[in-house]
């Protein structure tokens, strides 16, 4: 079956895959291809998928930049729908003869568009409409062929489209949750615009993960990193369907593990009829971690270790290839793409070293995000308190302490964490919430204790929601709430 299918042209920008996400949430195929894909290539995807639209991607660049990134001119008279967002959507004005330069007053946040004319992807919409917006430049003014249909304050030209043909652009990002309207418009464009189908789910994406691994290993044997984590355990499932008993799960007990934790990963992965191998490296990783302050360091050198266990596991089990239960916001963090930033180098993306003994590093979950993770664990039937597992990052505590990483340091903060876990859990709270965790700063501070002086680290408390992994925003806890997290991490931690 030829799916009902949008092409996201990829400029770089953060959300790029998180605009296909989007995309495939109302049950439409989304294929992210790069940015210069050539009208033939377009034609050939056309035979696999059924091409309806493209959407034209945000990215860091300006169109000014000597090495802007820009679309091969003639897709513009393909015929097919285009929506452009924030670079695209300054990318095709500029193309076509609009003027864009840089904004008097950037734009990064939440405003206000006023909507003119409410047609095409704006049709149904109010006269004023919340949106987000992330930009530095701006278009001002259009050739005689388009109209504007929005603008805001600081911001002449916020939406427009060609007058003939299907040709729109956007200088907020619908695809955030930020954008109120946001899912109204996507769907606009995906219905109204394109005429697509929703006949795509979810489930298809399983079978193509798992097909995925069996053509990237084919007769040969695997491992997978196993942190417990939801990202590892469906990589791990998905595994295990594809290749079964070829593959070996290695659960790296690091030492910056949360309190309980390795005992948690132990009891539920040995259920599993899969070959599981626990490595005890606590002293290693700490070792490594002697006498480094920097965080980007302290990042690259466990990643670095991690993937050197990991070789050494996979020769003990003649394994040639390296599973990872990688997911786009770690690859498009860690700057993979072209025009793309490097944001965090700890991932298992940035974090592993140049030379490695491995044949390949096989990423199913590469293209999902964190909510659709979740969604595939659950129609795989992985337990729910794998399922709704926090995010933990790969390096453990070591990234949350500040300075040098050592043993009194490690107990601190894991005590820490469990205070504020327990705490969010018992008051109900952590079904709206992504995470909620204890930081240790590398700060002393005097206080009073029994009328006794006391001098110890002052631990930090993050606590945020997010939908998506790729924004996120504080929560309002209540004060009794973070009274009792404070007063507890007083009490119980230290002398």
């Amino acid at each position: 079956m030829r799916y009902d299918t949008i092409l996201v042209l990829d400029f770089g920008g953060q959300y790029c895959h998180l605009i296909g996400r989007r995309v495939r949430e109302q049950g439409v195929y989304s294929e992210i291809v790069p940015h210069d894909i050539s009208v033939e290539d377009v034609k050939l995807l056309n035979e696999k998928f059924n091409v309806k639209g493209l959407i034209l991607s945000g990215g860091p660049s300006s169109v000014f930049d000597a090495n802007a990134p820009k679309i091969d001119a003639r897709i513009l008279d393909l015929g097919l729908p285009i929506l452009g967002l924030c670079y695209g959507h300054q990318l095709i004005a500029h193309l076509t003869g609009g003027r864009v330069g840089p904004a008097e007053v950037r734009e990064y946040g939440v405003a206000y568009a006023t909507i003119e004319k409410s047609l095409g992807v704006l049709k149904g919409l109010s006269k004023r409409e919340k949106v987000w917006m992330s930009h530095s430049d701006v278009v001002f003014s259009l050739p005689p062929e388009f109209e504007i249909l929005a603008h805001t304050e600081n911001c002449p030209v916020a939406a427009f489209m060609h007058k003939e043909k299907p040709i729109y652009g956007l200088q907020w990002h619908p695809e955030v949750i930020h954008t109120e309207n946001g899912i109204q418009m996507i769907r606009n464009f995906l219905f109204e615009v394109c005429g697509c189908k929703a006949n795509w789910r979810m489930e298809n994406v399983i079978d193509r993960m798992i097909e995925e691994v069996k053509a990237e290993v084919g007769e040969g044997k695997a491992i997978i990193a196993l942190s417990g984590g939801i990202d590892s355990s469906v990589a791990t499932a998905i595994a295990a369907k594809a290749i079964g008993q070829r593959l070996t799960a290695v659960f790296v007990d690091h030492g910056f593990m949360r309190e309980g934790e390795p005992e948690f990963v132990k009891e539920v992965f040995q259920a599993f009829k899969i070959n599981l191998v626990v490595v005890d490296a606590k002293e290693r990783f700490l070792r490594k971690l002697k006498g480094v302050f920097d965080p980007e360091m302290k990042r690259k050198l466990v990643g670095e270790e991690f993937i050197r266990v990991f070789e050494e596991e996979a020769e003990k089990a003649s394994a040639e290839y390296l599973i990872q239960g990688t997911i786009y916001p770690d690859r498009i963090e860690s700057g993979f793409s072209k025009f793309s930033d490097k944001i965090k180098s700890h991932h298992n993306v940035a974090g592993i070293p140049t030379r490695i003994k491995f044949k390949k590093i096989v990423e199913p979950l590469r293209d999902l995000y964190k909510d659709e993770v979740r969604k595939i664990a659950k129609l795989l039937g992985l337990p729910e308190e794998i399922v709704f597992r926090q995010p933990f990052p790969g390096p453990g505590l070591a990234v949350r302490v500040i300075g040098e990483v050592t043993e009194e340091k490690l107990e601190i903060v894991r005590k820490a964490d469990k205070i504020v876990r327990e705490e969010i859990e018992r008051s109900r709270l952590k079904e709206g919430l992504w995470q909620y965790f204890a930081v240790l700063t590398d700060t002393k501070t005097t206080g009073i204790k029994g009328d006794a002086r006391a001098y110890g680290y002052v631990v930090a408390v993050r606590i945020v929601e997010s939908r998506e992994a790729m924004t996120a925003s504080f929560e309002r806890i209540p004060y009794d709430i973070l009274e009792r997290i404070s007063t507890r991490i007083t009490n119980e931690i230290g002398r």
